[in-house]
């Protein structure tokens, strides 16, 4: 039997660094895997006993070293960028890297749970249900190369699933929709909005949307399914308590919000009154941009893997409250 050693790459990162913070509290022996590059990656893991850290250009090397010892690979790391055009970069870390994990997780036994992602769904008109046969996937059209690269993968796997070919014994591909969370900060332009708003708004200027260019959105009236990074982690945790359940399933609440909702939940979380300005949309996410996300949840909900989610407000204050004011500063 394997140790309890559990690999979660992308471990500096978001969503990585948060879900291996979750799993050592749990007592796992968690292993990280990324490149430290930025300031804030050391402070996201600082509060969690590691057991040991891992470059992901060795990775590979260091699975073969401790086959036997590891039990599960939590693969969370990736170009995550919407708008990186470095296509030879994207293959390298989001489709090569993925398939190379899943070749030793099956090889070995090894539980795999891999991030997927809702930009799979393009621009939503061919609906958000995570019906993982190939034939479904091959419907959806993705509309950046990031999302072509999620998409890519969940095809290959679904594929060899299709064929009769060996599989890890027990696998997950997350279709993760819009999270935010601590440990973003790093993020840039593809912070969630939560951390860009309370950002201006600590500093006393108004919260900036993107106007629609849709006759049928309202500015500010585009829905996306927001989730709560720690319910994000909640799902993960049942995944491993769960066994027997593989496929691939959507990581959202099921409940689409406008962001001007999510941007009002900001100011209420510091009890101020809504400061809205809306500007135009950047050329580049012209006919890029998706205007409507909502995950369907059933499949999740069925197999026991939803948590009781967050309602949009109480994640927000959540958020604020307990991080970014600690992290940005009280409001001026």
């Amino acid at each position: 039997m394997p140790e309890n050693i559990i690999l979660v790459t992308g471990a500096a990162g978001f969503i990585g660094s948060n879900i291996a913070r979750e799993l050592a509290a749990d007592n796992a022996d968690v292993v990280v895997c990324d490149w430290f590059r930025h300031d804030e990656s050391w402070r996201y893991l600082a509060p969690a006993l590691i057991h040991d850290v891992v470059r992901p250009d060795q990775v590979l090397d260091w699975l073969e070293q401790n086959a036997g010892r590891v039990s599960t690979i939590v693969h969370m790391g990736a170009i995550s960028a919407t708008t990186e055009t470095d296509l030879e970069k994207i293959i390298s870390n989001n489709v090569r890297l993925t398939l190379d994990l899943w070749g030793y997780a099956t090889e070995h036994e090894v539980t795999f749970i891999y991030a997927s992602s809702a930009a799979t769904y393009g621009d939503g008109s061919k609906g958000f249900l995570d019906d993982d046969a190939p034939d479904a996937l091959a419907r959806l059209e993705p509309l950046n190369p990031y999302g072509w690269s999620k998409h890519l993968v969940d095809r290959r796997i679904m594929a060899d699933v299709a064929k009769g070919l060996p599989t890890p014994p027990r696998w997950a591909g997350l279709k993760f929709f819009n999270v935010y969370g601590p440990n973003e900060g790093h993020k840039g332009s593809m912070r969630s909005v939560v951390h860009q708003a309370y950002g201006r708004v600590a500093e006393g200027e108004a919260v900036r949307l993107f106007k629609s260019d849709r006759p049928d959105y309202v500015d500010g009236g585009q829905l996306r399914d927001f989730i709560y990074v720690k319910d994000c982690c909640a799902v993960v945790r049942n995944m491993l308590d769960t066994p027997g359940v593989s496929g691939i399933f959507n990581v959202g609440t099921g409940k689409a919000r406008s962001f001007a909702d999510l941007a009002t939940a900001v100011f209420d979380a510091i009890g101020r009154e809504p400061q809205i300005e809306y500007i135009d949309m950047p050329e580049n996410l012209l006919g890029k941009y998706q205007y409507f996300t909502e995950a369907d949840t059933s499949k999740l909900r069925s197999r026991g893997l939803a948590p009781d989610f967050h309602e949009l407000e109480d994640g927000v204050r959540d958020y604020v409250q307990a991080h970014l004011v600690q992290e940005l500063g009280a409001p001026s």
